[in-house]
């Protein structure tokens, strides 16, 4: 607990549990842009991961959010974790960790700002307004700097948290992503009629592919439905997480969310979560793509849709991209939602009309030398992403430019 510029008083904590879940919410609704709610930063999906055990000192993850108070007002907080490895971040330092390791310097524990396991870009620094945003990057650094952490990374944070990073001396960095917008070529207002109707705009290999590979699917006799918020039973939940975990473990992996994570989403979140379910011809359920959602704060209309979560109890040719990206696009054009986010990385989405997206992050490193190199590497590195991006865009699989 200590002063910040004179103004706010800082206050580290290490349980969800001690901020209240409506100061919390309310920093974040200031922060979002327009009326979209992201569900990957409420208070429910953060305390969810701490309280599921999925997010714990156990797991790597030691929360310590830091908090800003103007005498008993919230008026800045962030979820910050110390970390000892760098696995479910999806903007990886692997690099990094092995520089520090050959100079016998540890890189870990390091300090990370994020929704975890979660790579969607969104508000990181959550504050009343640009005062005390910039303070809270304050606070978050000093933190840092007294637990004598080798650095911090703020992941997948927004425009305006950028910048403030940046005014602060961070260097940013670059990734790419692939997102799917439903817009119809030279509209920006409407989007397209039906599934078909967006095949059309596709050059004729793209178009083909799809159908080919959704043809698979239907051939094999596998049917899907859709379930939204209270229409995802328990059963159907079961269902999920015996997917789910089956596919981390056939990839020599145990899931990094927990049942009860996935209960406290059924419980706390439903109207967050849109599950598809695929089933055998015989009508047995054996495969499940979890979609997460963001709604208008005040229609609760769907402004975006998520890849997140999906697994199958059988194989079946081309069931993944059925199940985690046509399902999901179908129904975001059925319901007029504007864009399909598919998660971290994949090239391969491009040809399912996933188009790259660049995001970002900032870095400080306490130890100055490494800072530099750092800072060298990710100048070369910006150069090499903007490439990568006109590279991609020209083999665009629409027919004219990408919408």
């Amino acid at each position: 607990m200590r002063q910040v510029n004179g103004n706010y008083l800082t206050r580290v904590v290490s349980d969800p549990s001690e901020i209240a879940s409506t100061d919390w919410d309310g920093l974040l609704g200031a922060c979002e842009a327009g009326d979209t709610r992201n569900p990957f930063m409420r208070y429910a999906y953060l305390h969810a991961m701490h309280a599921s055990q999925s997010a714990v000192p156990e797991t790597g993850w030691t929360p310590r959010f830091v908090t800003l108070w103007s005498d008993e007002t919230l008026v800045g907080a962030c979820a910050l974790y110390l970390k000892v490895h760098s696995y479910g971040e999806y903007v990886f330092d692997w690099a990094w960790a092995r520089a520090y390791q050959e100079h016998q310097v540890p890189y870990y524990p390091k300090a990370l700002i994020a929704s975890p396991f979660t790579p969607v870009p969104g508000p990181r620094l959550l504050a009343s307004n640009s005062e005390a945003k910039h303070a809270l990057l304050a606070a978050v650094l000093a933190t840092c700097e007294s637990l004598g952490v080798s650095s911090l990374h703020l992941l997948f944070g927004d425009q305006e948290d950028l910048a403030v990073c940046e005014s602060a001396g961070l260097m940013t960095r670059q990734t790419v992503q692939f997102h799917w917008t439903n817009r119809a070529p030279n509209d920006s207002v409407s989007g397209y009629a039906d599934f078909d109707d967006f095949l059309s705009t596709l050059n004729q290999e793209k178009r083909k592919k799809i159908k080919q590979e959704r043809r698979k699917v239907s051939d094999a006799g596998v049917s899907f439905k859709a379930y939204r918020g209270g229409e995802i039973s328990t059963d159907l939940w079961e269902l999920f997480y015996q997917c789910y975990s089956q596919t981390y473990l056939e990839h020599g992996n145990a899931p990094y969310l927990s049942r009860d994570f996935f209960q406290r989403m059924q419980d706390e979140m439903p109207e967050n979560w849109l599950l598809f379910v695929g089933y055998t011809p015989d009508g047995t359920p054996f495969a499940t793509s979890l979609i997460g959602l963001a709604t208008h704060a005040q229609t609760g209309e769907v402004q975006a849709a998520f890849g997140r979560y999906w697994g199958a109890l059988a194989r079946v040719d081309c069931l993944h991209f059925e199940a985690c990206y046509y399902q999901p696009i179908a129904w975001c054009i059925a319901n007029g939602v504007k864009r399909f986010e598919g998660g971290a990385q994949g090239e391969h989405k491009m040809a399912r009309a996933l188009m790259p997206v660049t995001t970002y992050s900032a870095h400080w490193l306490a130890h100055p030398s490494f800072a530099e190199a750092v800072g060298r590497y990710l100048d070369r590195e910006r150069e090499g992403i903007a490439d990568y991006v006109d590279h991609l865009s020209a083999r665009s699989p629409f027919k004219g430019p990408a919408p």
